[in-house]
């Protein structure tokens, strides 16, 4: 694999990771399985990538886009907690609707920024070469959101949070007001994988209305692979491993797209895609096994 597509899987990887962190939110914090990221994605692309070309300044376009998806994420919430439909069926729901909202928002299925500044045009001036711009950009900026989210997660308020994923009959028996926790939790989530779209669409130069297809996956499949190589209780560990596990998943993607022995093509790419993440969701399981061998062994 060149060094070019090398440094364009870890940065799609960063891109990536926060759409990760986003999941790790829903699901494993919230216990609420969302499948509202599919239209979240290209909601904040779609939203940034209109109003860059509107000549809006692109730092505020990023910040609107996360709005949007947090609009988005609330809208999840208020359908499963107001009228107590199922959460994973309110995620669909939701999700169809934003594919025909992205299409109004752009006007057309997809707009192209190549020629448009971006939050990444002031720094093309350092001397770095374009492709090691991008990189290290999102490295700061996932630095950045990590100790965030980290600081709101083992504060009481996000202690409370983590309380209603584990066990919300509980929590409101602690006075935890959970349908409080589910909202923002789930504005949260999705501004996150808003900011991850908005971020594409920049480093990338366009937003498509199909961007978001099978997001979900990649986001599971990031923070399975990084729980499977980090074993921690640590919230900053944790954390920090979803970034590391989508990263690690597009370089691997990249790898067997890349590899000529192997015969795959850019077509191949779901295959390989499905494959991974069932290879991540078997890990778990299969470690434990080993470890039972080594102890019997010693004994």
């Amino acid at each position: 694999m060149s060094t070019f597509a090398f440094l364009g899987a870890i940065e799609i990887g960063l891109v990536f990771s926060l759409v990760a962190l986003g999941v790790f939110l829903s699901f494993r914090i919230l216990n609420f399985p969302d499948l509202t990221v599919d239209g979240s994605f290209p909601l904040g692309a779609a939203v940034t990538a209109t109003l860059i070309v509107s000549g809006v300044n692109p730092w505020l376009a990023t910040a609107i886009a996360m709005v949007a998806g947090a609009c988005a994420g609330l809208v999840t919430a208020f359908l499963n907690v107001r009228f107590n439909i199922l959460h994973l069926l309110a995620s669909i729901l939701t999700m169809i609707a934003l594919y025909s909202i992205n299409l109004r928002i752009m006007g057309r299925p997809n707009v192209a920024l190549l020629q448009q500044e971006t939050v990444l045009t002031p720094f093309y001036n350092l001397g770095l070469a374009q492709a090691e711009v991008k990189p290290i950009f999102l490295a700061v900026l996932l630095v950045i959101v990590v100790l965030l989210l980290w600081r709101f997660l083992v504060s009481d308020f996000g202690l409370a949070m983590r309380a209603t994923g584990a066990n919300p009959r509980m929590a409101r028996a602690q006075g935890i007001a959970t349908s409080g926790q589910i909202y923002t939790g789930m504005a949260l989530s999705n501004a996150l994988v808003a900011l991850a779209g908005a971020m594409f669409a920049q480093t990338n130069g366009f937003a498509d209305v199909t961007s978001g297809v099978g997001t979900i996956v990649v986001g599971l499949a990031a923070v399975i692979l990084g729980e499977t190589l980090f074993r921690s209780r640590a919230m900053l560990i944790i954390l920090t491993a979803c970034v590391i596990g989508s990263i690690l998943y597009r370089v691997a993607l990249a790898l067997a797209l890349n590899t000529p022995a192997l015969g795959l093509e850019a077509s191949d790419l779901q295959l390989v895609t499905a494959v991974l993440v069932i290879v991540a969701l078997i890990l778990p399981g299969v470690r434990n096994p080993l470890k039972s061998l080594i102890r019997g062994g010693k004994s």
